[in-house]
């Protein structure tokens, strides 16, 4: 089954199982993947939860869930490892001004050949100009 790299927004939401209906139709026939640096961001909402889009708004007991889901991720959930990622992360970077967060999304998504999927709230014009200049599908996803 070919695979979709997921920000961390639809991670978020695979794993608390809610799953918008355009999430719901991209994983029908793509298997979840997702970066280093988007799960770290979920982390880092689910053990902070000091406002913002995420999990800020979710009370302690959801985060908590999350949290431990997120501890032991599934494993047909693959995360690119940043080694075979870091150098065409600096190329993109520096070619693209991406940040380094943007950078790897778009190394992992040409790595593995597989649409990047973000929600429509963090859907970045940098990141978005990349992946169409690159020819790399590109999808926003609303809630």
């Amino acid at each position: 089954m070919n695979q979709t790299v997921l920000d961390d927004h639809l991670l978020r939401d695979l794993l608390s199982g809610e799953l918008s209906d355009g999430l719901a139709q991209v994983l029908v026939d793509h298997e979840p993947a997702t970066t280093n640096l988007y799960l770290v961001r979920l982390c880092r909402s689910v053990v902070s939860a000091t406002g913002g889009t995420l999990t800020g708004s979710w009370p302690s007991s959801a985060r908590l869930a999350l949290g431990r889901q997120l501890l032991d991720l599934h494993p047909d959930i693959e995360v690119v490892p940043v080694r075979n990622l870091a150098y065409r992360m600096a190329e993109l970077a520096d070619a693209h001004k991406l940040s380094t967060l943007g950078a790897e999304a778009v190394a992992a998504s040409e790595h593995l050949s597989a649409p990047l999927c973000v929600w429509t709230g963090d859907d970045g014009p940098r990141i978005r100009s990349a992946m169409s200049h690159l020819g790399c599908d590109y999808r926003p996803i609303p809630r």
